[in-house]
């Protein structure tokens, strides 16, 4: 898999796309980007590894749904995040030939990432990148939904066990819906921002 090959398809399907070595170089062009913007945050881990709130929060203002202390404190800042002009995420998977694979719980990453901001930012490392949408799928259920539960305590059988997804019932299920993203959504610009090392679940 080479990096360059990917984001040449993913601005074949209309992304506006970067390519950094290293978070720190990643971080250093986003924060660059934005001077007293109201910015949006849907939950990743790979921009927490990036520090990405505490250095943007120094000339911009950030809502981010982590900082919620319980569940009604994220859902409101959550829905703040959907009205900024700037939100940010990552993606659980990225297919070689440019297809973005997101599985959510709540609804307010896949939301944010689709309509409603001026311009969306994708920021992914090169673990997430799998050869097919089948990969990418298997690679969303399997390895970053179980991670992520592990991480939030919940009590499903992939957090537990931290091996696959059981497609399970639980009240604390993470993986409620899942999105296909065939190409960069109309009337908004996305940007992938590409990152040569492991980064996020």
């Amino acid at each position: 898999m080479d990096i360059n090959n990917v984001a040449k398809t993913l601005r074949k399907n209309r992304y506006e796309v970067s390519v950094f070595e290293n978070k720190e170089m990643a971080t250093e062009y986003l924060t660059s980007l934005f001077n007293n913007e109201i910015i949006g945050f849907g939950d990743s881990e790979t921009m927490v590894q990036m520090e990405l709130k505490k250095k943007l929060s120094v000339n911009n203002t950030v809502f981010d749904p982590k900082d919620g202390t319980n569940n009604d404190e994220f859902l409101a800042i959550a829905k703040r995040c959907l009205t900024t002009d700037i939100f940010m995420t990552s993606v659980n998977g990225l297919t070689e030939d440019g297809v973005i694979i997101n599985i959510d719980g709540t609804g307010n990453r896949v939301a944010g990432s689709l309509f409603g901001h001026k311009k969306v930012f994708y920021i992914v490392g090169k673990n997430k990148i799998a050869p097919d949408i089948e990969s990418a799928i298997w690679r969303a259920r399997n390895i970053a939904a179980p991670k992520n539960a592990k991480r939030l305590g919940l009590r499903t059988p992939c957090a537990v066990r931290c091996d696959k997804c059981y497609n399970c019932s639980s009240p604390d299920r993470i993986c409620n819906a899942l999105l296909i993203e065939f190409k960069k959504m109309d009337d908004i610009d996305m940007e992938v921002v590409l990152i040569d090392e492991d980064l996020g679940f």
